[in-house]
């Protein structure tokens, strides 16, 4: 009696149980991919979400403790802090998200092909690139900042050139690796002209760490943000920023309105530490070395 061969999983669904055991095992992870998901949720529907609009002033309830009403009380001008916060991460993330992606597609590219080259493009391009890593990041960023001007696109602007040197340091060290292997020697061989052999061949090779750095780099760009708004060269006020209103709550914490200055440090401290979270799973889950580390 003959019996029909048992069907094996596919290859997609294998893939996706191995993946979901490997997130499992960092739960610290998984749950700062949650928050992280959470806020980006509430910032998307703000306006739905929010109680109250992020300027809508109530000179009776200026400086009121946390409360039914407001949930983490009310600024100096009566204005809502758990609105203006939900509504601040629009701004915060979606400067942090564009900063990372500009520089990390300029960096990447630019890496790439120096990498590639090699030479004397590789020695000009690293010497420039030591100059610019000489001064430190946020001291860079105040003075593009304060030449540009302080806008939303200035400071998304001065972040992602504080950015770009270490992707392209990180992807010119990969690509110097990956040249170098058995693939690289025989996309050449068939003759594919250099572009094709950087793009479809060796950058797609190094983009695990490439990844995990631009995640981490989201929570350098949150806090590069912050800073600048805090000192005053970033977003400025009326509009609902987090570096602002810890500004705004640290003019107000030596008169007891402790709430100004805690809630928007907090979430500036939770997102950070989010993005940073999630990098360290990301490092496990895509770097073959630390696999079953965990």
């Amino acid at each position: 009696m003959s019996t029909l061969p048992l069907s094996s999983p596919s290859p997609l669904r294998v893939r996706s149980q191995t993946t979901w055991r490997r997130i499992r095992r960092n739960p610290l992870s998984f749950a700062a991919l949650c928050v992280i998901a959470l806020i980006a949720l509430a910032a998307s529907f703000a306006p739905l979400i929010a109680p109250y609009g992020p300027d809508e002033p109530d000179a009776a309830a200026a400086l009121g403790a946390p409360s039914w009403h407001h949930w983490l009380g009310t600024d100096m001008y009566g204005r809502d802090l758990f609105s203006r916060i939900i509504f601040a991460a629009r701004i915060d993330l979606s400067v942090a998200f564009v900063a990372t992606a500009c520089a990390l597609a300029l960096g990447a590219l630019a890496g790439a092909a120096v990498g590639y080259r090699g030479g004397w493009v590789d020695n000009i391009a690293m010497r420039g690139v030591d100059s610019v890593m000489a001064f430190p990041a946020f001291v860079l960023a105040m003075g593009i900042t304060a030449t540009l001007g302080n806008s939303t696109v200035n400071v998304a602007i001065a972040i992602a050139i504080t950015q770009i040197p270490s992707y392209l340091r990180l992807i010119r060290g990969e690509m110097l690796r990956v040249r170098e292997m058995e693939y690289a020697d025989a996309a050449r061989t068939v003759g594919n002209p250099a572009w094709r052999i950087v793009l479809i061949h060796l950058l797609p090779n190094c983009l695990p760490p490439l990844i995990v750095q631009a995640t981490l780099a989201m929570g350098f760009a949150l806090l590069t943000m912050a800073s600048l708004s805090f000192i005053g060269l970033g977003i400025q006020p009326p509009q609902s920023e987090w570096g602002v209103m810890t500004a705004e709550g640290a003019q107000q914490i030596v008169t007891g309105e402790w709430w100004l200055f805690l809630f928007p440090g907090l979430a500036i401290m939770i997102t950070v530490l989010s993005f940073n979270l999630i990098g360290d799973g990301l490092r496990d889950l895509l770097d073959p070395r630390m696999r079953g580390i965990r």
